[in-house]
């Protein structure tokens, strides 16, 4: 069964490697949901590693339907990736309806010639699940990351399952989310090839709490997209510039 690990840094992917897993998709910021690492992590971990990497394609949290300018960005990282020798990218697009945008996704597919291309967990978003998975076979996509449409993947075996019967091999279906120690052989058992999951623990690195934050529960809610508002910005210069 090929383990893949949701590596959030370099050492992460350097321990999973040295750990003996298969494979990595490389996304800091977990957090969120995971977002595109930087030129410079993907350069480190490709040249310093021998694990096969996955990219994680997604600019911003907050949902997965972006502008004609994120795009833009998407498919550059794509490009960068290419040129690196990344293994394969991870990625998606919805509609604003939540249903897969099967022409932006062709896109991103088209420019990932010559590495995998594995739809991520957008997919648990979808409000006809079995509909939505016939595009992605119409698309050919490798893989498709999901949770069942669950919180973890656990909860959502059954819609695993259901994914994988209707798939008959045409894509393969990968679980992710939550997978542990406790759980992980229920789907070698249920016959899934591959889970995804991030195995990690929590470091204390400061000696003490820091006076002041630089998390903000403003900008973690779900569906949520900040922006720079240029009222706001023109208003302070006017007072600055008196």
């Amino acid at each position: 069964m090929i383990i893949e690990i949701c590596a959030n840094s370099f050492e992460s992917a350097q321990i999973a490697q040295l750990a003996g897993a298969n494979r990595i998709e490389l996304c800091p910021e977990l957090s969120v949901g995971g977002l595109t690492p930087s030129h410079g992590l993907i350069e480190k971990v490709v040249s310093g590693l021998n694990i096969p990497t996955h990219i994680l394609i997604r600019p911003r949290s907050g949902n997965f339907t972006y502008s004609d300018d994120e795009f833009d960005v998407m498919l550059r990282d794509i490009a960068f990736c290419k040129k690196m020798g990344c293994a394969g990218i991870v990625s998606g697009f919805l509609t604003s309806e939540n249903k897969i945008d099967s022409n932006k996704t062709k896109q991103l597919i088209d420019a990932c010639v010559g590495m995998e291309f594995t739809f991520h967990r957008a997919f648990d978003w979808v409000e006809n699940p079995i509909e939505e998975l016939q595009k992605l076979i119409d698309l050919k996509v490798n893989r498709l990351l999901s949770s069942g449409q669950k919180p973890t993947a656990i909860e959502g075996i059954s819609l695993l399952k259901e994914l994988q019967n209707l798939s008959k091999g045409e894509i393969e279906i990968m679980p992710g989310g939550g997978i542990n120690l406790e759980n992980a052989l229920n789907f070698k058992e249920a016959g899934f090839k591959s889970i995804h999951l991030s195995a990690t623990t929590k470091k204390q690195i400061l000696n003490q709490k820091p006076k002041v934050s630089m998390h903000s529960d403003a900008f973690f809610e779900e569906g949520i997209v900040a922006v720079s508002d240029s009222e706001k910005i023109q208003n302070i210069i006017k007072i600055l510039h008196r």
